[in-house]
């Protein structure tokens, strides 16, 4: 079944643009696949900003689902370096193409800065997947804690150049994927063999057009075609000996591109050009002429065209060597990238909606899934008075999930027999360098210390259930995205609410990340002191075991009742206080005697 795929560029469509057109041929390879792909840009054709808006208009009152290309406002001269740059209008825009259609997959061109693919990004609801193309783009990238943000909500990094990999790298830890460029194999192939070399034209780099010039003047009956590839980059000057064989044209589409390189003998490229017009030259069957140290020694150019001019085998062989160096980077070798290693492997991640139907005749029961007793080292509260307490809170059932220890939980067990509360026991464990995570229905202890990968181990050898706690409040120590995504199928619950956390846009961020995985959600208190104890909890169908437990959290609703964190943290500094005020006297008692 095909996919729906949207593909946001940052780049005025209205203007030719070298990840536009990868852009282009990428969505329409896909297309004929069977995808159905939406590209989301900018643009200052009036045109296609008024299509857009009706667009949009008919997404927002009718839920129509959006067109191939959608403008979604007019484009600023370059992605800025805040979001400042980026009009309210155009992001309202994106927000709510985003939102209101149904994409499959979200995937935003050259991010690296922020702009209108880093918006998408952040605000993409379904899965998404993020290219890079140039390493300029990476100079300025946002700070630590964005980076991070971003890292968690992107499940494939990706890349079309080798320096533009290794700069991504650096700035965006996590595990990349080189994409072929993305030529079209059919508009640039093969042609008529012409006595023609084409010189793409930097105003910088005249040495290059100095040697091309004086070889010519030796190769009689050959002519030369100044390709200029970047708008108001001037024409040079052409010497009048050759001026009659000289041609100079605009060369800024892939149209334009393929017409002037079709049947040449040789491509001279820019020396900091880009890649692209190289593989659309191999394409074509033109060699690239650009031997080792012409940067410093131009007329290293003029020996290599005079070997292509003089030799007609010489010439062939390289055409031909051009030719089948490009059908790695071809369109088709693109798709099949995004569509079998990066669409699929993405989608893949997402959990299928597993049966939600509670356990039948089941009363519905309050559970707070989240809170610490006096064997904790950061709290003091006894577990006899935690059980009375959450029975008069109308509470059901509690998880006991001590920071490192599992006596708490042993004990709170055996104190709760004959009562109707119901206890879990569980465990916090501090894992070595990627967090907590929660064992829930233990049977014993957990030491601290393992990795996550030990850690989840030993949770799952005991049966128990595996429930991350505050998965992106970045004043604990949680897991980084790429540890995050690794283990994101051996996670049975995602808590998507804590009713201690400091900041609400931890416990959002936790909810999108699990609707967007389709993952269990659960909620808790986290409470330290009594009067925290229901804060947050889930409202289920009674359950037996911890079988029946998913079950009926699949289908469960996420009660948040929130209090002061202020005042919850000012009484759990008072009990610690008053706990050390009693330690200390008994120990001075213990001295005196």
């Amino acid at each position: 079944m095909g996919l729906r795929i949207s593909m946001v560029t940052p780049f005025a469509w209205s203007q030719p643009h070298a990840v536009n057109e990868h852009v282009a041929g990428a969505a329409e390879e896909l297309r004929r696949r069977g995808h159905e792909v939406v590209v989301l840009a900018p643009s200052n054709r009036a045109a296609d900003l008024a299509a857009g808006r009706r667009a949009l208009r008919r997404l927002a009152r009718d839920g129509e689902p959006l067109p191939e290309l959608v403008a979604l406002g007019p484009a600023v001269p370059g992605p800025a370096r805040t979001l400042v740059g980026v009009p309210l209008g155009v992001r309202a825009n994106l927000a709510l193409a985003l939102s209101a259609d149904r994409f499959d997959v979200v995937h935003a061109h050259e991010p690296g800065l922020p702009s209108l693919s880093y918006l998408a990004l952040r605000h993409a609801r379904g899965l998404t997947v993020a290219t890079y193309h140039s390493p300029e783009r990476l100079a300025y990238p946002p700070g630590k804690r964005q980076r991070e943000k971003l890292l968690a909500r992107v499940d494939a990094l990706t890349a079309t150049r080798d320096d533009t990999l290794a700069l991504a790298r650096d700035r965006f830890p996590g595990d990349f994927r080189r994409l072929p460029f993305g030529v079209d194999t059919d508009r640039f192939r093969p042609g008529r063999e012409r006595k023609r070399f084409v010189l793409e034209w930097r105003a910088d780099e005249t040495a290059r057009a100095t040697a091309a010039f004086r070889a010519l003047a030796d190769l009689p009956g050959w002519e030369l075609v100044v390709l200029r590839t970047r708008p108001l980059s001037g024409r040079p000057y052409v010497p009048r000996a050759v001026r009659s064989r000289v041609h100079v044209a605009r060369g800024l589409d892939a149209a334009s591109r393929a017409q002037e390189l079709r049947g040449a003998a040789g491509f001279l490229p820019a020396g900091r050009g880009s890649r692209r017009p190289r593989l659309e030259a191999a394409a074509a069957g033109v060699p690239t002429v650009d031997p080792p140290g012409a940067g410093a020694q131009p007329e290293l150019l003029a020996a290599a065209l005079a070997r292509l001019a003089e030799d007609a085998g010489w010439r062939r062989a390289q055409a031909d060597a051009a030719r089948r160096s490009a059908d790695a980077e071809s369109l088709a070798a693109l798709a099949d990238a995004l569509e079998g290693d990066v669409y699929r492997a993405v989608v893949a991640r997402r959990r299928r909606p597993e049966p939600a139907e509670p356990v039948a005749d089941r009363p519905l029961v309050t559970v707070d899934l989240h809170m610490h007793t006096e064997h904790s080292h950061d709290c003091s509260v006894p577990v006899a008075d935690l059980l009375d307490h959450a029975e008069e809170q109308g509470l059901g059932a509690i998880a006991i999930t001590d920071h490192n220890v599992f006596s708490g939980a042993e004990e709170a067990v055996e104190l709760a027999r004959g009562r109707d509360l119901v206890v879990i026991p569980g465990e916090e464990v501090k894992t070595d360098r990627s967090g907590e995570v929660i064992g829930l229905f233990l049977r014993e202890e957990i030491a601290r210390g393992m990795t996550m990968e030990e850690t989840i181990a030993a949770i799952r050898a005991q049966g128990g259930i595996v429930y991350l706690p505050h998965p992106f409040d970045r004043l604990h120590a949680i897991p980084d995205a790429r540890t995050l995504h690794r283990h994101l199928g051996q996670i049975d619950v995602f808590e998507v609410y804590n009713a201690r956390l400091l900041l609400d846009g931890y416990n959002d961020e936790a909810l999108r990340f699990a609707r967007k995985y389709n993952l269990t959600m659960g909620a808790g208190s986290d409470a330290h002191v009594l009067q925290g104890v229901g804060t947050g909890a889930v409202r289920m169908r009674a359950f037996e075991n911890a079988e029946e437990f998913l079950i009926s959290l699949r289908s469960a609703e996420i009660l948040r009742r929130p209090k002061s964190l202020v005042y919850l943290q000012s009484m759990k500094w008072v009990a610690q206080a008053r706990d050390r005020r009693a330690r200390g006297g008994r120990a001075a008692a213990g001295a005196r005697r």
